[in-house]
């Protein structure tokens, strides 16, 4: 079982426009409502690929039964912890040219009793897994060092803790040296505190992330494609899609593919090539975060890798 916290759940809005002009009144022509918030574009996509998996996440009073249907439609174990507030709304405005804007909510403030329940729900939800993910954004109501905790507490149990957080609150959770993380460019750049702009600066900051303590760390670059270090060494993949519908959530579906592959016990070259898929399967859609087994089937032979540093050796708690 992979357990996925995607705390700050959302409701992801794809609307379709002309052309956006700021100040201007815009004629929407398309509208599509997804349930959304990055721990559920993990979640379906680990089990559009055939793993056991369950997301711990919030609900409210009017989105409760849209998320829980389609959770089981997509066969994700879904725990909802209920909150006073409405969800956050996330908007991707998406024009005639393919440009894509995203406008992402705040979502509710949680009280105290709210916090604690989700965060009681996640840990007994680690009792039955073997590899954990804290996905997202934290809701506000909870600190900057929640992830950093959670990492201590899922490191304690003895299983894999995976991380795909930004700004405060992926420094803390990198002090408590998960198994994983995968900052995008910007992320990365602001960990490392310089412009991350070619391959040969994400693989520094990989293995710099390394040093750290993070066994497997994975730095995603876009249209560069990603890198990975490890036991292994480090190793790059690539794939250019041929057509790009709606690339927002492409780094969820990367990361469900990594987990994925970790959970098959796949090697550091199989696990990059698995999440270069992912994301690519979902570029190519039109929904939001969700790639589709047999697109990313059809795109393994195609995505391009190779080992651009040799081994690294073993680190404590790496498995690479």
């Amino acid at each position: 079982m992979i357990t996925v916290a995607g705390f700050n759940t959302a409701i992801d809005r794809l609307i379709h426009i002309d052309t956006l002009t700021p100040g201007d009144v815009h004629r929407v022509r398309e509208e599509k409502v997804y349930p959304g918030g990055k721990g559920v574009h993990v979640a379906q996509t680990i089990a559009a690929l055939g793993e056991k998996v369950q997301l711990i996440g919030l609900v409210d009073a009017t989105h409760r039964d849209f998320i829980a249907r389609r959770m089981r439609e997509r066969g994700v174990a879904f725990q909802g912890v209920m909150v006073g507030s409405e969800l956050r709304q996330c908007f991707a405005l998406k024009e005639k040219s393919g440009r894509m804007t995203e406008i992402l909510g705040q979502g509710p403030q949680l009280s105290e009793a709210e916090g604690e329940a989700l965060l009681a729900a996640f840990r007994q939800s680690v009792e039955n897994s073997e590899l954990v993910i804290l996905s997202g954004s934290l809701p506000r109501g909870l600190p900057d060092t929640t992830y950093a905790e959670l990492v201590d507490y899922v490191n304690s149990r003895g299983k894999r803790c995976l991380v795909d957080a930004s700004g405060a609150a992926l420094r803390h959770a990198i002090d408590a040296k998960p198994y994983l993380v995968k900052p995008n460019r910007d992320e990365v750049s602001d960990l490392v505190g310089n412009p991350v702009i070619d391959m040969q600066a994400a693989e520094a900051a990989a293995i710099a992330l390394r040093e750290r303590g993070i066994a497997m760390p994975v730095v995603t670059m876009g249209e560069l494609g990603a890198v990975a270090a490890g036991d292994a060494g480090v190793w790059h993949a690539q794939l250019s899609p041929e057509h790009v519908r709606n690339a927002v959530g492409s780094g969820d579906c990367f990361l469900a593919g990594t987990a994925v592959a970790l959970q098959r016990h796949m090697s550091l070259a199989q696990a990059l090539r698995m999440a270069v898929a992912c994301g690519v399967a979902n570029a190519q859609s039109e929904e939001t975060g969700f790639a589709e087994s047999s697109v990313v089937e059809s795109l393994l032979p195609t995505v391009h890798v190779q080992r651009i540093r040799p081994a690294l050796g073993a680190q404590v708690g790496s498995s690479q």
